[in-house]
């Protein structure tokens, strides 16, 4: 069946309702999809500022803010920003073999989520103070694009807090040590990560 990428209910409440779970839903998924993390192509070690492969500045701009208010630093605790969560984004949109209806759906939700801010605040969702970016990010998740949309930006917020950090996230290992864990060896060298293996 072919993956229903529209943003057209993006900001319509559903029936259900719901809150957005956050470092509390990431660290106990996080344990799972250690096990199941499907890395990305491999991106520049040091973020690109202010553009990425495929993000635009603006773009670049709301998604980290998006992913930041998923995820926030804490004291003991990296949070988007620490692992790198939007330069490993910004190599999965660039991977050539991501499905292009996923990479214009995550690109359109950002078109999507300003448009609603600017309805709301008059201000693009990266200037909104917290407590209004919550309220704005809850209405989302009601709608079933929106709730589709945050879900994918959590799932790449995971591989980047889990994945190797050849592949652009979890420097150093951060996440690694956040939860205890033991990658386990053989890792990935430079040649045989994924979208290099097998190439001259």
């Amino acid at each position: 069946m072919k993956q229903d990428t529209s943003t057209a209910d993006f900001g319509a409440p559903t029936k259900a309702e719901g809150t957005l779970n956050r470092r509390d839903f990431l660290r106990r998924t996080s344990l799972v999809a250690l096990v199941s993390v499907a890395p990305a192509l491999a991106v520049d070690q040091e973020p690109p500022a202010p553009r990425g492969k495929v993000l635009d500045a603006h773009q670049w701009r709301t998604l980290a803010a998006v992913q930041d208010h998923l995820l926030p630093s804490e004291p003991g605790a990296p949070g988007s920003s620490d692992i790198r969560a939007t330069a490993y984004l910004d190599g999965v949109l660039a991977d050539p073999e991501l499905d292009p209806e996923t990479r214009s759906f995550v690109l359109s939700g950002v078109g999507w989520l300003d448009e609603l801010a600017k309805e709301g605040d008059g201000q693009p969702f990266a200037d909104l103070a917290p407590g209004v970016r919550e309220d704005l990010l809850v209405r989302i998740s009601q709608s079933r694009s929106g709730d589709r949309w945050l879900s994918k930006l959590i799932g790449y917020t995971l591989e980047a807090l889990l994945g190797d950090p050849l592949y652009g996230g979890n420097p150093g290992g951060i996440g690694w040590a956040w939860l205890d864990h033991n990658p386990g060896l053989p890792r990935p060298s430079p040649q045989t990560i994924y979208g290099r293996l097998g190439k001259a």
